[in-house]
């Protein structure tokens, strides 16, 4: 076996669906097939249970899943140990990002980092934001942009690059495009007071279906408020990633909580009205999340050094985080 099967072992045990595996890793489903065979020829097990419908991983395919991690994570270290000698970074720095912040928070950093580096090149992966932070703790991605929360983490280190309210939207010209819940935030009309418009929300929620991520601090955010409020949500449908809810709520489906983030300088507005939720949601910090550089591998220590000196270069108005435990939200 050599180190490209390992990573196409790796990228079909992630997602279980032979297309999308096959083409991250530039070959066929096909090819891939050929090739997971090879590798069950040779260790004599089978790694996957497969039909037509469905791929599963065997309890053997995940023993080898954490062989392969391991072995393709001391492959990284060996070769960022090999090319310190020179004081230069080399080969590719892994990032995990949604698809709204490839276009609207990593363009600078993708900018001084050819600048600054050239020979250490981006490899990014895309996907929900919710999975973020333990696609660094597994180290999958040496930097990763999320929500951060008020707190931190114990563990990794945040830069906070901007900071997003978080929003409902719906189709324009859907059954809950002109909804009263204060004002749309498109118009530049007077809102109600706090309290009269966290009134009005929850009349609204009451009755009308909303579009929920499935996990990850948006989704903590308004499972706290409902509760609080002593009602449960009509659910129309929950999702991972914000560009997927933002599309279910164009085809009319009910109202989605998104970051303005996601709709703002992008593609993802077309079609929507927009509903400023007021404080009943709050705001989150979006920025960068890496290990620390004093913790994790030896060999990845000056990478996360020069990461740790570009982000504040790439962002002046942008802060660290350090983990507060007092600041703490409630569940």
């Amino acid at each position: 076996m050599d180190f490209h099967e390992l990573e196409a072992f790796i990228a079909l045990s992630r997602c279980l669906h032979f297309a999308r595996a096959a083409a991250s890793v530039h070959t066929s489903p096909s090819g891939l097939s050929r090739l997971l065979a090879r590798l069950e020829e040779e260790l004599g097990v089978r790694l996957f249970e497969r039909d037509t419908r469905r791929v599963e991983l065997t309890a053997e395919g995940q023993t080898f899943q954490a062989f392969a991690a391991e072995s393709l994570h001391r492959r990284e270290e060996l070769r960022l140990r090999l090319g310190a000698g020179d004081g230069k970074l080399r080969g590719f720095l892994k990032v995990y990002a949604s698809v709204t912040a490839c276009y609207s928070i990593l363009p600078p950093f993708a900018a001084a980092l050819a600048a600054r580096h050239p020979e250490l090149r981006l490899s990014v992966e895309t996907g929900d934001p919710a999975g973020a932070v333990e696609i660094i703790r597994e180290g999958r991605a040496e930097l990763a942009l999320a929500a951060l929360p008020a707190e931190g983490f114990p563990d990794l280190d945040c830069f906070s690059v901007r900071r997003t309210p978080l929003v409902l939207a719906s189709s324009s010209d859907g059954p809950f495009g002109n909804l009263n819940l204060g004002h749309d935030s498109r118009i530049a009309e007077p809102a109600m007071s706090p309290a009269d418009q966290d009134i009005r929300l929850r009349e609204v929620l009451v009755s009308v279906p909303l579009i929920l991520p499935r996990t990850g601090l948006a989704r903590e955010r308004i499972d706290r408020w409902t509760r609080e409020r002593n009602f449960k949500p009509i659910i129309a449908a929950e999702s991972a990633g914000n560009e997927a809810i933002l599309a279910l709520a164009r085809l009319g489906l009910g109202l989605a909580l998104v970051p303005r983030l996601v709709l703002e300088n992008g593609p993802f507005a077309e079609g929507l009205v927009l509903y400023d939720a007021g404080p009943a949601f709050g705001e989150y910090d979006i920025g960068f999340v890496l290990r620390s550089a004093a913790g994790g591998p030896e060999a990845g220590k000056h990478l996360r050094m020069a990461i740790g000196e570009l982000l504040p270069l790439t962002y002046p108005e942008g802060a660290w985080r350090t983990f507060d435990r007092t600041k703490k939200e409630k569940p």
